[in-house]
C-alpha cells in the first residue's frame, strides 16, 4: 500500500494520514478544529500537535468556540502553564481573538464552512501532484484567502499556515498520485 511520503514510519502519523488528511470538512466544530491547530503548528512539526492534540483537546475545552471567545485573562494564564500544549503566549491570545473573528464570519456568511469554502467554489481543488517535493508550501488562492482573514481580525494565519488548513479539511486534494488515499478522498 502506498502513502504519502511525508508520514511513513509513525503510526500516529500513519493513521492521521490514512483517516483525515484531506478528507473534505464542512462542519464548523471541526473547521475551527484545525484552524486552531495550524496556528499552534506554525513554525512547528505537524507530528508535535497530532501528539498534543488530546491535551489542547482538553485545554481548549473541546475546541468550542464560543466558550473560547469568552475565556478571562486567568483562563489565559492558567494556558500559558499548561505543559500538555504549546505555551505560546501569542498563540494562546491569538486562539481567543480566531474564536471571535470566527464567529463574525458566521454571522456574516451563516456559517464558517460556506465562508471558507466558497474560496474553492465548495468544491475540493484536485492537485495531481506525483511527488511530495512538488507540493507547493502555499499558493496564490492561499495567499488571498490569508489576506482576507487577516482582515477579518484572524491572527496566526499567514499564507503557509492556510495552505495547510486547506490541505487537512480536504480543500485540495495534495495526496500524491499514486497514494492508495488519492483516489478515495476524492469521493
Amino acid at each position: 500500500m502506498k502513502r504519502c511520503s511525508w508520514c511513513k514510519g509513525d503510526p500516529l502519523y500513519e493513521t492521521y494520514h490514512d483517516t483525515e488528511w484531506g478528507v473534505p470538512v464542512k462542519h464548523d466544530d471541526k473547521l475551527f478544529e484545525f484552524l486552531i491547530l495550524e496556528t499552534f503548528q506554525a513554525g512547528l512539526s505537524w507530528i508535535t500537535i497530532l501528539r498534543k492534540r488530546e491535551n489542547f483537546r482538553k485545554a481548549f475545552d473541546g475546541f468550542n468556540y464560543r466558550k473560547i471567545a469568552a475565556y478571562s485573562e486567568t483562563k489565559l494564564l492558567e494556558l500559558m502553564e499548561d505543559p500538555g500544549i504549546i505555551r505560546n503566549k501569542l498563540k494562546i491570545r491569538a486562539t481567543v481573538s480566531n474564536a471571535k473573528a470566527f464567529m463574525e464570519v458566521q454571522k456574516e456568511f451563516g456559517s464558517f464552512s460556506e465562508y471558507i469554502w466558497g474560496f474553492v467554489d465548495h468544491q475540493p481543488i484536485q492537485n495531481h501532484f506525483a511527488s511530495h517535493s512538488d507540493i507547493p508550501a502555499n499558493t496564490p488562492l492561499s495567499d488571498q484567502i490569508s489576506k482576507d482573514l487577516k482582515k477579518r481580525g484572524f491572527k496566526f494565519v499567514g499564507s503557509t499556515v492556510v495552505y495547510a488548513h486547506m490541505q487537512a479539511t480536504g480543500m485540495v486534494n495534495d495526496h500524491v498520485t499514486d497514494c492508495f488515499r488519492y483516489e478515495e478522498v476524492q469521493n
